[in-house]
């Protein structure tokens, strides 16, 4: 919404991790768009160019400066905006760590930052923002995940780190959305689909923006009955 519409419409209210570019950056501009206020984070909010320029033409868009790592950080943002009421929270952050080890050459130290940015800080951020999700008539926490971490479609073997990583953060979903059922709150896993992206590569079949779109319409459409789910940019309920 632009600054001259914003003022006479309510907004809904979005918290997105990883805003500054590819996915995270397609999706905050399109929350924009569609009149919600978005609290976009990522590490280095000063060479954030495409990010900072969405705040000439959207007056509901706050930037903040997050290292999803620093969990004293994590605390620290959500007692900032302890007043928000969420109706969705995307965890979008992610790191994909080394490309091309095989089997006897995995690098431990890069496993342990790729499995504390892809499937530590979600959890952390579903606790500390547990309030105002609540808050949010309740709202949906959302987490991009990966096809890769699904057991079932997993026929190639190798990708330890990043594997494992998606596949744990799957089973943190599954049980969010097993413990918060009680209060309402809808817990998914969204894969994106392989996106053109500094993560994806050159050779990826879609864009960040078709990605965003079609996972800002999964997400529209989601229902009570849908929370634990595992699904697809296009909708489609993708094996564990």
């Amino acid at each position: 919404m632009d600054k001259a519409a914003s003022a006479s419409h309510p907004n809904k209210h979005l918290l997105i991790t990883g805003a500054n570019r590819g996915i995270g950056l397609a999706l905050t501009t399109l929350y924009l768009k569609a009149g919600w206020q978005v609290d976009a984070c990522c590490r280095d909010p000063e060479s954030a160019d495409d990010l900072n320029a969405l705040t000439s033409t959207f007056d509901t868009l706050q930037i903040h400066e997050l290292d999803v790592t620093d969990h004293a950080a994590i605390d620290a943002l959500s007692t900032e905006l302890a007043s928000r009421e969420f109706d969705l929270i995307i965890n979008n952050a992610g790191y994909y760590g080394p490309k091309g080890y095989r089997f006897g050459g995995t690098d431990m130290d890069e496993w342990r930052k790729v499995l504390d940015i892809n499937t530590l800080a979600p959890l952390k951020i579903a606790e500390a923002f547990h309030g105002q999700l609540l808050a949010g008539k309740p709202g949906v926490y959302a987490a991009l995940s990966s096809k890769v971490g699904s057991m079932t479609d997993n026929t190639s073997g190798g990708g330890y780190i990043y594997r494992s990583s998606k596949a744990a953060l799957n089973a943190v979903i599954k049980s969010l959305s097993i413990d918060l059922a009680p209060q309402g709150i809808i817990a998914v896993a969204l894969h994106p689909g392989w996106v053109k992206t500094e993560m994806g590569g050159p050779n990826a079949l879609i864009s960040s923006q078709e990605s965003a779109q079609g996972l800002f319409d999964v997400l529209a459409a989601l229902k009570q009955e849908d929370s634990g789910k595992f699904l697809n940019y296009d909708g489609q309920v993708l094996p564990w």
